[in-house]
């Protein structure tokens, strides 16, 4: 796990202090090691920080070149199949130096080409100067758990791992992108290949990019796509799936516990990382788990869940005490996390990650279960909309939808769930998670162009089932944009390699491919396919039905004290605010009123701070 930097340009580059500057930025992505590169008539630059995963000798550092001394590579994340890779290409002739998945991948790269990507199994994102056909190749891997952040200008381009980092060059323009924006406050993150800047990209899970060091070209396309279901017909029995389900898990729980320094288990207590422990116990005799305590966290404590888990497998099980969470660590996180994101949990996300670093440098956790396998709340409820209400016609369902949206207060309890009755259960994923609805965007801006109810709906998926379009939907969006941003900044921050078993690529494919959307979730149960494993593998004693999301009681704290404080400091700052002043305290009044406008706030604090830190404008 490292972070990685650079730029190539149709001429030779004379200002070369933005790469060290940008490498700087990324020390808490790599503090190992630190390395640069540039090609002999100044065109390319890589740069790379080091955090030392597999093969610590000084023979795995980065940037690094082939044995021709023709390619060069600076690389993010890790190659789980590589010793299989490795191997193959051993028969194919081809020598190492090292023990590294990076020299891999670069021998991948010479023997098959930009087809290497169909060969990888891993989380990566990498920038590859090939000199033999003078073109800079990107990739990222298909889930999209690390990032890549491009700037294409001028006959050039740029590219890092964190936003932070691209904005180190002075001709960066910081400036808001107004759909971007709009996307944030509708969905709560920005989408897709666009950030929240004007002039940067996001290379998407699952692409390539090729810049031509000749003409200055960018060609951007999709290397993989989830694989559509099969045919009913063909889909096997109940009972085989959970066995090739057992099956793909343990071996890329295997794979995954491959390192050259201390791995635990991020042991929530929950459905995901107790699956996770028990295969990990089975082919490892020594499993380290680790758990985390909030003080006075009341229902949010799940550490007796885990400890039982641990008891069971034997595991060598630490319960760690979070110190309280102050709000002072806000400023820390909006600075970290590049991009505004409207996700609270990103502070227990980064305590923990503080936490398990102190011992170990690599944790596995259990993140894309949910989307995979049919595990949010969400799903059900949609079916159950579907099911009571799909049968009225459409038009009067969108009359309810528009008055709800006109009469109810935001923060009701069941306001967006009223206004989701206006969806088209056979074509659409309602909009159920909106923070702010374009009625509500237009009264806090005085304005919306509605970019985010439009992207959502480009971006639906084309498919007659409800929870085919839903699961794949969040994969591709809420998944990458969210869950794995909060988990990849907070781990990085703290210098933390975290590892997700469940979205290995034949783990992937196989829940796209083979389980049935009964298998994931109805209008009464959830995660339906990996709760029967859990009955094979956990005690019988574990409640498999049990969802506890990883969150922080943040209506609570905004009750009174330091928390509500500080937010109306920030918000209500006439000299500097974004947002329409009456709109903000009509929000803070609501919930005070008991209404859930908890997590609205927190975004808008997230993002102002971020706003601020670094110096953007509208």
């Amino acid at each position: 796990m490292c972070g990685i930097a650079g730029i190539a340009s149709i001429r030779s580059i004379d200002q070369r202090d933005w790469l060290s500057l940008a490498s700087d930025v990324l020390h808490h992505r790599g503090p190992d090691a630190s390395g640069q590169w540039w090609s002999a008539d100044g065109r390319v630059g890589l740069a790379h920080r080091r955090l030392a995963i597999i093969d610590l000798s000084p023979a795995g550092r980065q940037p690094m070149e082939d044995e021709t001394g023709e390619l060069h590579v600076a690389f993010n994340g890790e190659i789980y199949n590589y010793r299989d890779l490795r191997a193959e290409l051993q028969r194919l002739g081809h020598c190492f130096r090292s023990e590294s998945d990076t020299e891999v991948l670069l021998a991948a790269y010479r023997q098959w080409g930009e087809d290497c990507l169909s060969r990888l199994n891993g989380m990566f994102a990498f920038a590859l100067h090939d000199a033999r056909r003078s073109k800079l190749f990107m990739a990222r891997d298909r889930a999209g758990e690390k990032p890549l952040y491009y700037w294409a200008h001028g006959g050039a381009i740029s590219f890092a791992s964190e936003l932070k980092a691209l904005m180190q060059a002075p001709a960066l323009e910081r400036r808001i992108d107004s759909e971007s924006f709009d996307c944030f406050l509708g969905l709560g993150f920005v989408p897709g290949n666009r950030s929240i800047l004007k002039s940067v990209r996001k290379l998407p899970p699952a692409h390539a990019l090729r810049f031509d060091l000749s003409g200055g070209t960018v060609d951007i396309w999709r290397y993989w796509s989830p694989p559509v279901s099969l045919d009913p017909a063909h889909i096997p029995a109940d009972d085989e799936l959970v066995d090739e389900l057992e099956t793909l898990l343990q071996q890329a729980v295997q794979r995954q516990l491959v390192a050259d320094v201390p791995v635990g288990i991020l042991l929530s207590g929950g459905l995901d990382s107790s699956i996770v422990t028990a295969l990990a116990a089975q082919v490892q005799t020594q499993v380290k788990t680790f758990t985390v305590r909030f003080p006075g966290s009341g229902r949010y404590d799940e550490s007796e869940h885990a400890r039982r888990i641990a008891a069971h497998f034997g595991t060598d099980h630490m319960t760690l005490e979070a110190e309280p969470s102050t709000v002072e660590l806000l400023p820390l996180l909006a600075r970290q996390f590049d991009e505004p994101l409207n996700d609270s949990s990103m502070v227990p996300t980064f305590l923990v990650s503080r936490l398990i670093r102190q011992h170990c440098t690599v944790a596995l956790g259990g993140d894309g279960g949910d989307e995979l396998f049919g595990g949010y709340t969400h799903y059900d409820r949609m079916l159950r909309l579907q099911e009571h209400f799909g049968s009225f016609p459409r038009p009067l369902r969108g009359i309810v939808s528009a008055v709800t949206t006109a009469l109810l207060p935001i923060g009701f309890k069941g306001r967006n769930w009223m206004q989701a009755l206006g969806a088209d259960f056979a074509h659409d994923v309602p909009l159920i998670a909106s923070y702010f609805d374009r009625a509500n965007r237009n009264a806090m801006l005085g304005s919306s162009n509605g970019a985010a109810e439009r992207l959502w709906a480009q971006a639906t998926p084309e498919s007659g089932d409800l929870i085919a379009r839903a699961t794949r939907m969040d994969f591709e969006n809420y998944l990458p944009e969210d869950i794995l941003v909060k988990v990849d900044r907070a781990s990085m921050l703290n210098s933390l390699e975290v590892r997700a078993p469940l979205l290995d690529k034949q783990v992937i494919e196989f829940a796209f491919q083979k389980v049935p959307s009964r298998l994931k979730a109805t209008s009464s149960a959830r995660k339906i396919l990996l709760r029967q494993l859990a009955r094979r593998l956990l005690p019988s004693s574990f409640d498999v039905t049990r969802k506890q999301g990883f969150s922080i009681p943040i209506s609570s704290w905004l009750e009174s004290g330091p928390w509500l404080n500080f937010f109306k400091g920030v918000l209500l700052d006439d000299q500097q605010t974004t947002f329409n002043r009456r709109f903000i305290e009509k929000l803070l009044r609501g919930q005070a009123a008991g209404r859930s406008n908890g997590e609205r706030l927190f975004g808008l604090v997230m993002f102002e701070l971020w706003r601020r830190e670094y110096g953007v404008t509208l």
